[in-house]
Protein backbone atom coordinates (compact mmCIF):
# COMPACT_ATOMS: atom_id res chain seq x y z
CA UNK A 1 0.00 0.00 0.00
CA UNK A 2 1.13 3.53 -0.73
CA UNK A 3 2.36 5.67 2.12
CA UNK A 4 0.42 8.76 3.21
CA UNK A 5 1.88 9.80 6.56
CA UNK A 6 2.60 13.48 5.85
CA UNK A 7 0.85 15.54 3.16
CA UNK A 8 2.04 18.63 1.34
CA UNK A 9 -0.98 20.57 0.04
CA UNK A 10 -0.02 22.11 -3.31
CA UNK A 11 -2.62 24.84 -3.26
CA UNK A 12 -3.83 27.87 -1.37
CA UNK A 13 -6.91 29.38 0.22
CA UNK A 14 -10.16 27.58 0.90
CA UNK A 15 -9.37 24.21 -0.69
CA UNK A 16 -5.96 23.94 0.96
CA UNK A 17 -7.54 24.60 4.35
CA UNK A 18 -10.31 22.11 3.55
CA UNK A 19 -7.77 19.33 2.87
CA UNK A 20 -5.72 20.19 5.95
CA UNK A 21 -8.76 19.91 8.23
CA UNK A 22 -9.38 16.33 7.10
CA UNK A 23 -5.69 15.51 7.48
CA UNK A 24 -5.79 16.86 11.05
CA UNK A 25 -8.77 14.61 11.81
CA UNK A 26 -6.81 11.64 10.40
CA UNK A 27 -3.73 12.61 12.49
CA UNK A 28 -1.72 13.25 9.30
CA UNK A 29 0.71 16.21 9.57
CA UNK A 30 0.53 18.77 6.76
CA UNK A 31 2.89 21.11 4.96
CA UNK A 32 1.58 24.37 3.51
CA UNK A 33 3.24 26.17 0.62
CA UNK A 34 2.57 29.83 0.05
CA UNK A 35 3.59 32.76 -2.12
CA UNK A 36 4.58 35.88 -0.21
CA UNK A 37 1.18 37.68 -0.46
CA UNK A 38 -0.40 34.63 1.21
CA UNK A 39 1.96 34.52 4.19
CA UNK A 40 -0.91 35.29 6.60
CA UNK A 41 -3.55 33.26 4.79
CA UNK A 42 -5.40 30.72 6.96
CA UNK A 43 -4.03 27.76 4.99
CA UNK A 44 -0.45 28.89 5.60
CA UNK A 45 -1.10 29.31 9.32
CA UNK A 46 -3.25 26.22 10.00
CA UNK A 47 -0.74 23.67 8.65
CA UNK A 48 1.82 21.95 10.85
CA UNK A 49 4.62 23.33 8.69
CA UNK A 50 4.76 26.25 6.24
CA UNK A 51 7.20 26.87 3.40
CA UNK A 52 7.50 30.02 1.28
CA UNK A 53 7.64 29.52 -2.48
CA UNK A 54 9.80 31.68 -4.73
CA UNK A 55 8.91 32.84 -8.23
CA UNK A 56 8.47 35.84 -10.51
CA UNK A 57 4.79 36.05 -9.47
CA UNK A 58 2.53 34.27 -6.96
CA UNK A 59 0.82 32.31 -9.72
CA UNK A 60 4.11 31.12 -11.19
CA UNK A 61 5.28 30.11 -7.74
CA UNK A 62 2.23 27.89 -7.18
CA UNK A 63 2.68 26.37 -10.66
CA UNK A 64 6.36 25.49 -10.14
CA UNK A 65 5.95 21.73 -9.92
CA UNK A 66 9.69 21.07 -9.52
CA UNK A 67 9.92 23.44 -6.55
CA UNK A 68 6.84 21.90 -4.94
CA UNK A 69 8.08 18.32 -5.37
CA UNK A 70 11.48 19.33 -3.98
CA UNK A 71 9.82 21.02 -1.01
CA UNK A 72 7.81 17.87 -0.24
CA UNK A 73 10.93 15.74 -0.21
CA UNK A 74 12.94 18.23 1.86
CA UNK A 75 10.23 18.42 4.50
CA UNK A 76 9.55 14.71 4.78
CA UNK A 77 6.14 14.63 3.10
CA UNK A 78 5.41 11.35 1.34
CA UNK A 79 2.21 12.51 -0.37
CA UNK A 80 0.85 15.57 -2.19
CA UNK A 81 -2.76 16.69 -2.45
CA UNK A 82 -3.22 19.14 -5.35
CA UNK A 83 -6.64 20.55 -4.37
CA UNK A 84 -8.30 22.04 -7.47
CA UNK A 85 -7.01 24.55 -9.97
CA UNK A 86 -3.27 25.17 -10.28
CA UNK A 87 -1.55 21.78 -10.79
CA UNK A 88 -4.51 19.52 -9.94
CA UNK A 89 -5.13 18.36 -13.55
CA UNK A 90 -1.53 18.49 -14.74
CA UNK A 91 -0.42 14.95 -15.67
CA UNK A 92 3.24 16.00 -15.58
CA UNK A 93 2.79 16.86 -11.90
CA UNK A 94 1.32 13.42 -11.12
CA UNK A 95 4.23 11.82 -12.99
CA UNK A 96 6.78 13.97 -11.14
CA UNK A 97 5.31 12.83 -7.84
CA UNK A 98 5.56 9.17 -8.84
CA UNK A 99 9.12 9.63 -10.13
CA UNK A 100 10.15 11.09 -6.78
CA UNK A 101 8.48 8.43 -4.66
CA UNK A 102 5.55 10.63 -3.61
CA UNK A 103 1.93 9.52 -3.49
CA UNK A 104 -0.26 11.75 -5.64
CA UNK A 105 -3.70 12.03 -4.03
CA UNK A 106 -5.59 12.06 -7.29
CA UNK A 107 -5.99 10.12 -10.54
CA UNK A 108 -3.28 8.58 -12.73
CA UNK A 109 -1.61 10.80 -15.32
CA UNK A 110 -2.98 8.55 -18.08
CA UNK A 111 -6.56 9.27 -17.01
CA UNK A 112 -5.86 13.00 -16.85
CA UNK A 113 -4.49 12.98 -20.38
CA UNK A 114 -7.37 10.93 -21.74
CA UNK A 115 -9.98 13.28 -20.27
CA UNK A 116 -7.96 16.50 -20.52
CA UNK A 117 -8.03 16.48 -24.32
CA UNK A 118 -11.70 17.03 -25.06
CA UNK A 119 -11.51 15.48 -28.53
CA UNK A 120 -9.80 12.36 -27.19
CA UNK A 121 -12.33 12.21 -24.36
CA UNK A 122 -15.19 12.30 -26.88
CA UNK A 123 -13.57 9.48 -28.83
CA UNK A 124 -13.16 7.37 -25.69
CA UNK A 125 -16.73 7.95 -24.60
CA UNK A 126 -18.17 7.06 -28.00
CA UNK A 127 -16.15 3.83 -27.97
CA UNK A 128 -17.44 3.04 -24.46
CA UNK A 129 -21.07 3.66 -25.45
CA UNK A 130 -21.49 6.82 -23.37
CA UNK A 131 -23.78 9.34 -25.16
CA UNK A 132 -21.98 12.47 -26.37
CA UNK A 133 -23.21 15.71 -27.97
CA UNK A 134 -23.00 15.46 -31.80
CA UNK A 135 -19.70 17.06 -32.80
CA UNK A 136 -16.34 16.71 -34.49
CA UNK A 137 -12.70 15.84 -34.03
CA UNK A 138 -10.12 18.64 -33.99
CA UNK A 139 -10.53 20.86 -37.07
CA UNK A 140 -7.69 21.81 -39.39
CA UNK A 141 -9.07 25.11 -40.66
CA UNK A 142 -12.08 27.33 -41.20
CA UNK A 143 -13.20 25.47 -44.33
CA UNK A 144 -13.35 22.20 -42.39
CA UNK A 145 -15.33 23.92 -39.65
CA UNK A 146 -17.89 25.24 -42.15
CA UNK A 147 -18.31 21.81 -43.74
CA UNK A 148 -18.75 20.08 -40.37
CA UNK A 149 -21.15 22.71 -39.06
CA UNK A 150 -23.36 22.14 -42.10
CA UNK A 151 -23.35 18.41 -41.33
CA UNK A 152 -24.11 18.86 -37.60
CA UNK A 153 -26.63 21.65 -38.02
CA UNK A 154 -26.60 25.16 -36.57
CA UNK A 155 -26.28 26.58 -34.00
CA UNK A 156 -22.86 25.14 -33.13
CA UNK A 157 -20.37 25.81 -30.36
CA UNK A 158 -16.64 26.18 -31.05
CA UNK A 159 -14.59 24.77 -28.15
CA UNK A 160 -10.92 24.44 -27.24
CA UNK A 161 -9.75 20.83 -27.51
CA UNK A 162 -7.33 21.20 -24.58
CA UNK A 163 -9.57 23.47 -22.54
CA UNK A 164 -12.28 23.57 -19.95
CA UNK A 165 -14.15 25.95 -17.71
CA UNK A 166 -15.85 27.64 -20.65
CA UNK A 167 -12.65 29.40 -21.69
CA UNK A 168 -12.67 30.41 -25.35
CA UNK A 169 -16.06 28.94 -26.21
CA UNK A 170 -18.00 30.72 -28.94
CA UNK A 171 -21.47 30.14 -30.38
CA UNK A 172 -22.14 30.43 -34.12
CA UNK A 173 -25.83 30.66 -35.01
CA UNK A 174 -25.16 30.40 -38.74
CA UNK A 175 -22.37 30.19 -41.35
CA UNK A 176 -21.83 33.97 -41.27
CA UNK A 177 -20.92 33.77 -37.56
CA UNK A 178 -18.62 30.78 -37.74
CA UNK A 179 -15.36 32.26 -39.19
CA UNK A 180 -15.08 34.91 -36.45
CA UNK A 181 -16.04 32.41 -33.73
CA UNK A 182 -13.52 29.88 -35.05
CA UNK A 183 -10.61 32.36 -35.01
CA UNK A 184 -11.54 33.85 -31.64
CA UNK A 185 -11.67 30.40 -30.05
CA UNK A 186 -8.33 29.41 -31.62
CA UNK A 187 -6.67 32.52 -30.19
CA UNK A 188 -8.12 31.94 -26.74
CA UNK A 189 -7.15 28.25 -26.85
CA UNK A 190 -3.55 29.07 -27.76
CA UNK A 191 -3.32 31.75 -25.08
CA UNK A 192 -4.92 29.77 -22.27
CA UNK A 193 -3.93 26.17 -23.01
CA UNK A 194 -0.92 26.36 -25.31
CA UNK A 195 -2.76 24.60 -28.14
CA UNK A 196 -4.85 26.22 -30.91
CA UNK A 197 -6.83 23.04 -31.61
CA UNK A 198 -10.60 23.53 -31.59
CA UNK A 199 -13.63 21.40 -32.40
CA UNK A 200 -17.38 21.80 -32.86
CA UNK A 201 -20.35 20.57 -30.88
CA UNK A 202 -24.01 21.13 -31.56
CA UNK A 203 -25.18 24.00 -29.39
CA UNK A 204 -28.02 22.91 -27.15
CA UNK A 205 -30.17 25.85 -26.16
CA UNK A 206 -31.36 26.09 -22.55
CA UNK A 207 -29.87 22.76 -21.41
CA UNK A 208 -29.45 21.66 -17.82
CA UNK A 209 -25.93 21.07 -16.52
CA UNK A 210 -25.91 18.00 -14.26
CA UNK A 211 -22.83 16.17 -13.02
CA UNK A 212 -22.15 12.91 -11.21
CA UNK A 213 -19.62 12.55 -8.40
CA UNK A 214 -17.67 9.29 -8.69
CA UNK A 215 -15.09 7.44 -6.61
CA UNK A 216 -12.91 4.66 -7.98
CA UNK A 217 -10.34 2.49 -6.19
CA UNK A 218 -7.37 0.43 -7.37
CA UNK A 219 -9.32 -2.80 -7.06
CA UNK A 220 -11.76 -2.36 -9.91
CA UNK A 221 -14.64 -0.73 -8.05
CA UNK A 222 -16.19 2.52 -9.28
CA UNK A 223 -19.26 4.07 -7.70
CA UNK A 224 -21.44 7.11 -8.38
CA UNK A 225 -22.48 9.09 -5.31
CA UNK A 226 -25.32 11.09 -6.84
CA UNK A 227 -25.74 14.17 -8.96
CA UNK A 228 -25.27 17.90 -8.58
CA UNK A 229 -27.10 20.44 -10.71
CA UNK A 230 -24.91 23.36 -11.84
CA UNK A 231 -27.18 25.02 -14.40
CA UNK A 232 -27.07 28.50 -12.86
CA UNK A 233 -23.90 29.99 -14.36
CA UNK A 234 -22.44 33.25 -15.54
CA UNK A 235 -19.90 33.23 -18.39
CA UNK A 236 -19.92 29.42 -18.12
CA UNK A 237 -18.77 29.65 -14.48
CA UNK A 238 -20.96 27.95 -11.88
CA UNK A 239 -22.62 30.15 -9.27
CA UNK A 240 -24.97 27.74 -7.52
CA UNK A 241 -24.81 23.98 -7.07
CA UNK A 242 -27.63 21.80 -5.80
CA UNK A 243 -28.30 18.17 -4.96
CA UNK A 244 -30.49 16.37 -5.71
CA UNK A 245 -31.43 17.87 -9.07
CA UNK A 246 -35.07 18.91 -9.01
CA UNK A 247 -37.41 17.00 -11.30
CA UNK A 248 -34.88 14.33 -12.32
CA UNK A 249 -36.65 10.98 -12.57
CA UNK A 250 -35.36 7.90 -10.80
CA UNK A 251 -34.74 6.15 -14.14
CA UNK A 252 -32.84 9.15 -15.56
CA UNK A 253 -30.73 9.43 -12.39
CA UNK A 254 -29.89 5.72 -12.57
CA UNK A 255 -28.97 5.93 -16.27
CA UNK A 256 -26.68 8.91 -15.68
CA UNK A 257 -25.00 7.17 -12.75
CA UNK A 258 -24.37 4.09 -14.89
CA UNK A 259 -22.98 6.24 -17.71
CA UNK A 260 -20.68 8.04 -15.25
CA UNK A 261 -19.29 4.75 -13.93
CA UNK A 262 -18.77 3.51 -17.51
CA UNK A 263 -17.00 6.75 -18.47
CA UNK A 264 -14.61 6.59 -15.53
CA UNK A 265 -13.84 2.92 -16.07
CA UNK A 266 -13.14 3.56 -19.78
CA UNK A 267 -10.06 5.64 -18.88
CA UNK A 268 -8.85 3.51 -15.96
CA UNK A 269 -9.83 6.18 -13.46
CA UNK A 270 -8.89 6.12 -9.79
CA UNK A 271 -9.75 8.45 -6.88
CA UNK A 272 -12.42 11.19 -6.87
CA UNK A 273 -13.71 12.74 -10.08
CA UNK A 274 -16.79 14.24 -11.68
CA UNK A 275 -18.51 13.35 -14.93
CA UNK A 276 -20.38 16.35 -16.34
CA UNK A 277 -23.47 15.93 -18.50
CA UNK A 278 -25.65 18.24 -20.55
CA UNK A 279 -29.35 17.40 -20.31
CA UNK A 280 -31.64 18.51 -23.12
CA UNK A 281 -35.25 17.38 -23.09
CA UNK A 282 -35.29 13.64 -22.52
CA UNK A 283 -31.66 13.15 -23.58
CA UNK A 284 -28.38 13.51 -21.70
CA UNK A 285 -24.87 13.77 -23.14
CA UNK A 286 -21.34 13.50 -21.77
CA UNK A 287 -19.73 16.94 -21.62
CA UNK A 288 -16.38 16.45 -19.87
CA UNK A 289 -14.70 14.94 -16.84
CA UNK A 290 -13.08 16.92 -14.06
CA UNK A 291 -10.19 14.74 -12.93
CA UNK A 292 -10.00 16.19 -9.42
CA UNK A 293 -12.05 17.24 -6.44
CA UNK A 294 -14.47 20.04 -7.35
CA UNK A 295 -15.47 23.29 -5.72
CA UNK A 296 -18.99 21.93 -5.26
CA UNK A 297 -18.00 18.68 -3.52
CA UNK A 298 -19.47 19.82 -0.14
CA UNK A 299 -23.09 19.45 -1.29
CA UNK A 300 -22.44 15.78 -2.06
CA UNK A 301 -20.73 15.32 1.30
CA UNK A 302 -23.72 16.81 3.12
CA UNK A 303 -26.33 14.52 1.56
CA UNK A 304 -24.23 11.33 1.48
CA UNK A 305 -22.65 11.88 4.89
CA UNK A 306 -19.04 11.12 3.97
CA UNK A 307 -15.79 13.11 3.74
CA UNK A 308 -14.60 12.97 0.13
CA UNK A 309 -11.07 14.11 1.03
CA UNK A 310 -10.81 11.26 3.53
CA UNK A 311 -11.93 8.86 0.81
CA UNK A 312 -9.34 10.35 -1.56
CA UNK A 313 -6.61 9.65 0.97
CA UNK A 314 -7.87 6.13 1.67
CA UNK A 315 -7.96 5.31 -2.04
CA UNK A 316 -4.49 6.83 -2.58
CA UNK A 317 -3.21 4.50 0.15
CA UNK A 318 -4.54 1.55 -1.84
CA UNK A 319 -7.56 0.88 0.38
CA UNK A 320 -10.81 -0.43 -1.06
CA UNK A 321 -14.11 1.35 -1.39
CA UNK A 322 -16.21 -0.02 1.53
CA UNK A 323 -17.75 -3.38 0.71
CA UNK A 324 -21.13 -2.13 1.91
CA UNK A 325 -20.82 0.90 -0.38
CA UNK A 326 -21.76 4.41 0.71
CA UNK A 327 -25.03 5.65 2.21
CA UNK A 328 -27.81 6.64 -0.18
CA UNK A 329 -28.18 10.43 -0.46
CA UNK A 330 -30.57 11.99 2.07
CA UNK A 331 -31.95 15.50 2.24
CA UNK A 332 -31.09 18.49 0.10
CA UNK A 333 -28.07 20.79 -0.12
CA UNK A 334 -27.32 24.00 -2.01
CA UNK A 335 -23.93 25.70 -2.37
CA UNK A 336 -23.50 29.38 -3.20
CA UNK A 337 -20.18 30.74 -4.39
CA UNK A 338 -19.31 34.17 -3.03
CA UNK A 339 -17.36 36.05 -5.71
CA UNK A 340 -15.54 39.38 -5.70
CA UNK A 341 -17.20 41.13 -8.68
CA UNK A 342 -18.06 44.63 -9.85
CA UNK A 343 -21.84 44.74 -10.41
CA UNK A 344 -21.52 48.06 -12.22
CA UNK A 345 -19.18 46.59 -14.85
CA UNK A 346 -21.22 43.54 -15.90
CA UNK A 347 -19.99 41.59 -12.86
CA UNK A 348 -16.36 41.57 -13.95
CA UNK A 349 -14.00 39.91 -11.43
CA UNK A 350 -12.85 42.53 -8.94
CA UNK A 351 -10.37 41.10 -6.43
CA UNK A 352 -9.22 43.27 -3.56
CA UNK A 353 -8.65 43.32 0.21
CA UNK A 354 -11.43 42.01 2.46
CA UNK A 355 -11.91 44.60 5.19
CA UNK A 356 -14.80 42.98 7.06
CA UNK A 357 -15.81 39.33 7.29
CA UNK A 358 -19.04 38.15 8.93
CA UNK A 359 -19.46 34.45 8.12
CA UNK A 360 -22.93 32.86 8.07
CA UNK A 361 -23.84 30.48 10.86
CA UNK A 362 -26.72 28.38 12.10
CA UNK A 363 -28.18 24.87 11.78
CA UNK A 364 -27.36 23.21 8.47
CA UNK A 365 -24.84 25.89 7.41
CA UNK A 366 -21.38 24.89 6.24
CA UNK A 367 -18.75 27.45 5.29
CA UNK A 368 -15.62 26.57 3.29
CA UNK A 369 -13.54 29.75 3.16
CA UNK A 370 -9.96 30.85 2.72
CA UNK A 371 -10.69 34.10 4.59
CA UNK A 372 -10.66 34.73 8.33
CA UNK A 373 -10.84 37.79 10.56
CA UNK A 374 -7.21 37.73 11.64
CA UNK A 375 -5.76 38.63 15.03
CA UNK A 376 -2.61 40.70 14.63
CA UNK A 377 -0.38 37.86 15.80
CA UNK A 378 0.24 34.73 13.68
CA UNK A 379 0.32 32.47 16.74
CA UNK A 380 -3.03 33.83 17.89
CA UNK A 381 -4.46 33.32 14.39
CA UNK A 382 -3.30 29.71 14.30
CA UNK A 383 -4.78 29.00 17.75
CA UNK A 384 -8.06 30.58 16.66
CA UNK A 385 -8.20 28.44 13.50
CA UNK A 386 -7.39 25.23 15.37
CA UNK A 387 -9.99 25.99 18.05
CA UNK A 388 -12.64 26.78 15.42
CA UNK A 389 -11.88 23.47 13.72
CA UNK A 390 -12.16 21.63 17.05
CA UNK A 391 -15.56 23.19 17.68
CA UNK A 392 -16.73 22.28 14.16
CA UNK A 393 -16.99 25.86 12.92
Amino acid sequence: MASVTKVLVANRGEIALRVMRTCREMAIPTVAVYAEPDARSPHAVFADERVALSGPSPRQAYLDLEQIVRTAREHGADAIHPGYGFLSENPAFAEACAKNGLTFIGPPATSMRAMGDKVEARRRMIAAGVPVVPGTAALADEAAALAEAKRIGYPVMVKAAAGGGGIGMRVAKGPDDLPAAFEACRRAAQSSFGSPDVYLERYLEHPRHIEMQILADDHGTTVALGERECSIQRRHQKLLEETPAVGLSTSRRRAMAEAAVTAAAAVGYRNAGTIEFIVSGEEFYFLEMNTRLQVEHPVTELVVGIDLVREQIRIARGERIPAQGYPAPRGHAIEFRINGEDAGRNFLPAPGPVTKFHPPAGPGVRLDSGVETAPGDLTALRLALVEAHRLGR
